[in-house]
């Protein structure tokens, strides 16, 4: 049992080093040289901890942006968050084996499942694969399994979730990257395939790409995606901070002036998607030759189901249209949804960011500039109206005043809550 907790927690939740063994795998498959192996398995790791060091920088940029949100537009409800969920699970439920053994039943039905059917996806955003544990194990204790059952059962949902997502995202992807040497690992896809529907049927065949906007000649230097990048979140973070008002923002800005603070805030985002840009060409450069070796011995014709910021290079301007709409959407479904009896939903800048800016590139790729921002406000609205939805069952467990972000996430604890508990309570 401690190797196994030591596996789980040490490797398979530590996503650089799962993906950098996995490429070390594929290259020794492929039997290539010894300095060609520890070339690719370093590069390949350092790719992906570029990546997320642009991550983090993004995450402590709307982190700021979230609180002085919620200050400066006075809103109070609930803010979705698994990583609560995930930590009251193992503490007051006592159920972290459960969620250790489950994430590593996951991966292993994944692997199953690939090897024996047409999905030939591996999902190696380890961090969603904890998520999806999450709820497997607490909506699985919450139907009345418990040990080994709860562990397989949430293995073998939890595993289908792990190749049906990149398999369902799959054709989109395909369109996106002009490739199929790719798939998404992000337990959002429903809604990006949603964004995808809307996109096509809003947005239209005239309807111009994002990233081919025509402008004046005195507006050319936009097309540069960092500067327009900063010419969409400067303003957005300078008018924020100025409601929230320099008493809020002097928690955050210290002796520095709210205003310029909320400056360099913005542009540390800026710096943020520069540097995960930059980690995602060095890892793809990396890991897509080096997954071949696994294509071709262990699961044939299988491909790497990665995480979602690995498709923003090629739409980076839908990316922040899509996280602008997103916003928009999100906050029309924290005042709507509460006059149906529903909770209220307060935005979480980071899902806004990283799936509506996924979303935005769904979206833009099936209906244009207008399909990205109809698709993204659609979007909003579905994000906010599925962690509502969920929240009174989590009540039902013990999880007052919480819900969850990632909607695939709450699509199997739905399944679970609407079909498996109901079945189980007939025996």
């Amino acid at each position: 049992m401690q190797i196994v907790n030591f596996i789980i927690d040490n490797i398979l939740t530590q996503a650089p080093i799962t993906i950098a063994l996995i490429a070390m795998l594929g290259l020794l498959l492929q039997k290539k040289p010894t300095g060609q192996v520890i070339s690719g398995t370093f590069k390949t790791l350092l790719g992906f901890m570029v990546l997320s060091a642009g991550s983090n920088v993004i995450v402590q940029a709307l982190t700021y942006f979230g609180a002085i949100f919620t200050e400066g537009f006075g809103m109070q409800g609930l803010v979705p968050s698994i990583e609560a969920i995930n930590g009251q699970a193992m503490g007051e439920l006592g159920l972290g084996s459960e969620i250790a053994l489950t994430l590593g039943a996951i991966f292993i039905f994944n692997i199953i499942i690939a090897r024996f059917t047409k999905w030939k996806y591996i999902f190696l955003t380890g961090q969603a694969l904890l998520w999806m544990s999450t709820i497997c194990a607490v909506f699985g204790y919450w139907c009345g399994l418990r040990g080994v059952t709860l562990i397989l059962v949430g293995g073998l949902i939890g595993g289908i979730f792990a190749v049906a997502m990149p398999a369902i995202a799959q054709p989109y992807v395909r369109k996106i990257t002009g490739n199929d040497d790719i798939a998404l690992g992000h337990f959002c896809t429903v809604g990006y395939v949603l964004t995808a529907w809307v996109g096509k049927l809003t947005g239209g065949k005239k309807s111009v790409s994002t990233e081919e906007l025509q402008l004046p000649k005195g507006l050319e230097f936009l097309q540069d995606t960092y500067l327009s990048i900063g010419i969409v979140m400067i303003p957005l973070f300078l008018v924020t901070a100025f409601f929230a008002g320099p008493e809020f923002c002097a928690d955050y800005a210290g002796a520095t002036n709210y205003l310029v603070h909320a400056f360099l805030q913005a542009v540390q985002f800026v710096v943020g998607v520069y540097v995960l840009l930059a980690g995602v060409r060095l890892l793809l450069a990396e890991i897509v030759p080096a997954f071949r070796g696994i294509a071709m011995k262990l699961v044939p014709d299988a491909k790497p189901a990665l995480d979602c910021p690995v498709l923003f290079p090629y739409a980076p301007n839908a990316v922040i249209i899509g996280f602008v709409s997103t916003t928009i959407g999100s906050v029309i479904g924290m005042f709507l949804f509460p006059m149906f009896g529903l909770p209220m939903i307060l935005p979480g800048m980071m899902t806004n960011f990283f799936a509506g800016g996924c979303a935005g590139i769904f979206g833009n790729a099936m209906g244009g500039t207008r399909g990205c921002i109809i698709s993204g406000i659609i979007h909003g609205l579905f994000i906010t109206l599925l962690p509502a939805i969920l929240s009174p069952m989590l009540a039902d467990i013990g999880f007052l005043n919480a819900t969850c972000t990632d909607v695939d996430t709450i699509v199997c604890g739905l399944l679970y809550g609407w079909l498996l508990k109901p079945v189980l309570g007939l025996f």
